[in-house]
């Protein structure tokens, strides 16, 4: 219960970010709603069917999980979030095999955006989304 508690209060922490995000461009949006998104789906199914259903899931989310596709701009901000917070980690960690394993991930996140994510116009994910 407690666990499911975190969950969810990870879930809102996430929410208001990304909703803060969508004002400040400096916030990347996409991460932390895919965040909110994972932490709800863990959490409660109730709060998850609500995100799923919400006009921010629809326009920031759906596309990506159903089509995996993703604008430019989307896919640098997110790419270049999740490395920051990789590289931090990196740096802050004094062990030759902790770097070595986040270097990997590093690796494999840039092939798997690379190969499975497909890089759309802003005009054709709005077609997308529309469909």
């Amino acid at each position: 219960m407690i666990k499911k508690s975190i969950y969810i209060t990870l879930g809102f922490l996430f929410l208001g970010l990304g909703i803060v995000g969508i004002i400040l461009p400096i916030l990347p949006t996409v991460p932390f709603f895919l965040l909110t998104s994972f932490f709800f789906s863990k959490g409660s199914t109730r709060f998850n069917n609500w995100f799923k259903n919400t006009k921010i899931y629809h326009r920031y989310l759906d596309n990506f999980v159903q089509n995996k596709v993703m604008t430019l701009k989307s896919e640098i901000l997110l790419l270049s979030f999740v490395s920051t917070i990789i590289f931090i980690t990196m740096w802050h960690i004094d062990n030759l095999f902790a770097s070595i394993g986040l270097t990997t991930l590093i690796i494999i996140k840039y092939l798997y955006f690379i190969t499975n994510i497909k890089t759309v116009s802003k005009k054709q994910y709005f077609e997308l989304r529309g469909k």
